[in-house]
């Protein structure tokens, strides 16, 4: 039987990161909590790009429609500010949006800052592919993936995904019972 490596993209928004003005250590954080969680082979498609809605939009097209990513996870871009525009640009290359990962990453969220009412997270699907946007800090992205990654094997299952396995002692997915 052939093993199938699960492509993910990571994207990180970011002006600043993307002319090396400082680290980008919130993408290095997902690449870190996706270890923790997957026992099955994945291979990371990292990018580090600015807060420009049209790059944004030709990323995330070009991660889930050429390059076959069955899962992209986003960082920054989805707070108040005028250049925050993650969520738009996955809106704009979404077939169906899936509105309650940013409902439960906001309510996860609450639990640690009042600010998170700001946070605009949401999270779509091209295709075969699940975008969830996150915040932008390393805190705020494994409390938001610790809320939501239950379900995403299970998304990816049902649009005919490779299957992911996880390390049930750092995080169980929900499949239901055949």
């Amino acid at each position: 039987m052939k093993t199938i490596v699960a492509k993910i993209g990571i994207v990180t928004v970011s002006d600043r990161a993307s002319v090396g003005a400082y680290e980008d250590i919130s993408g290095k954080a997902i690449i870190a909590t996706l270890n923790d969680y997957l026992s099955s082979l994945w291979e990371p498609i990292y990018e580090v790009i600015p807060d420009d809605q049209p790059l944004i939009e030709a990323t995330l097209v070009k991660m889930a429609d050429e390059l076959k990513c069955c899962l992209i996870v986003t960082t920054g871009g989805t707070g108040p500010a005028k250049r925050d525009v993650t969520p738009e640009a996955t809106e704009a290359i979404c077939d169906r949006m899936m509105p309650g990962f940013g409902e439960l990453m906001r309510a996860e969220s609450l639990k640690f800052v009042p600010s998170a009412i700001l946070s605009r997270q949401t999270a779509g699907l091209r295709a075969t592919t699940l975008i969830i946007n996150l915040p932008g800090k390393p805190k705020s992205i494994r409390e938001c993936l610790d809320a939501v990654f239950p379900a995403v094997p299970y998304c990816i299952d049902l649009m005919d995904g490779p299957y992911l396995q996880c390390n049930e002692a750092i995080i169980k997915p929900f499949r239901p019972q055949k």
